[in-house]
């Protein structure tokens, strides 16, 4: 018992270390996207900054419709490409896993090719536009909605270490491929298809290039390519909110927009982590 002790205090410490080494980063972060410029130009990055500042925020927010719709709109986006996508990925995945499909391997091999080989942005962009993806929210979505076939490949293994005797019964009692995937496979198969969820949610969440390329109504932009445009053009910055500050903040700007984008995926990380600790485990003990 007390060696047991032993390990889970020395165990607990490193821990607490390490959590504690990972954290100080984001706090740095933080607390430059709240310093004076001219502070930040003179000292460098400090975690005790000798004066503070929210010109950044307020350069980002104050009045600025734009963002907040942007902010929206990046939501949005986020939430329904992440929910399509994941039920792309999981259908095709169940597909490729079921042994009864004919030329599965045949598809698993196109899928594979697509890993490899890329057609070009041109042809991209002209099937986007033929498909009427130009300038309206599903620009935004579509393209992106083409599930990875990295992430395919991962839930189609998963579902493959399933018993096959779990579909045979099923099929017995009457169930068809619909309700055999949505009501057995699918909640199997969580703690992967959270893994997933998670990529896709950073994708769509961190992609402007889409807006790019596909918009240009600016009641559209996401939130990643508003902020681009303020760290790239200084003279968007003056015409946002010229009042602060004659000379923009860069700098803390730049740490400011990394404090807004992160948000919502650390608050959405919490929910995901049981499954990714599942997930972690599952295999570990026999069933």
């Amino acid at each position: 018992m007390r060696r047991h002790s032993l390990f889970n205090s020395i165990n607990v410490s490193l821990n607490t270390i390490f959590a504690l080494f990972c954290f100080l980063p984001i706090l740095l972060v933080f607390i430059v996207s709240l310093t004076d410029e001219q502070t930040i130009l003179k000292n460098g990055y400090s975690y005790f900054p000798d004066k503070w500042s929210f010109d950044a925020y307020k350069l980002v927010f104050t009045g600025q419709k734009l963002i907040w719709n942007s902010y929206m709109i990046s939501i949005i986006v986020t939430l329904i490409g992440t929910v399509l996508a994941l039920l792309v990925t999981a259908m095709a995945a169940y597909a490729l896993a079921n042994k009864q499909m004919k030329y599965r391997n045949t598809w698993a091999m196109y899928f594979f090719i697509t890993m490899i080989f890329s057609a070009g942005l041109v042809p991209w962009y002209m099937i986007c536009g033929k498909l009427g993806m130009k300038d309206n929210i599903l620009s935004l979505i579509i393209p992106g909605l083409i599930f990875n076939p990295f992430n395919m490949f991962l839930v189609r293994n998963f579902m493959a270490a399933i018993p096959d005797s779990l579909m045979e019964s099923a099929k017995i009692d009457g169930a068809n491929d619909a309700t055999i995937a949505f009501r057995i496979y699918f909640p199997i198969c969580k703690p992967v298809l959270a893994t997933i969820a998670l990529f896709y949610g950073l994708a769509y969440w961190n992609n402007w290039f889409n807006a790019i390329m596909l918009v240009d109504n600016q009641n559209l932009f996401p939130l990643q390519y508003i902020l681009f445009k303020l760290q790239s053009e200084i003279a968007m910055l003056s015409q946002l909110q010229s009042s602060v500050h004659s000379d923009p903040p860069g700098e803390s700007l730049k740490m400011a927009t990394a404090i807004i984008t992160i948000g919502p995926i650390v608050f959405l990380y919490p929910y995901l982590q049981r499954y990714f600790i599942k997930g972690l485990v599952i295999g570990s003990v026999k069933g």
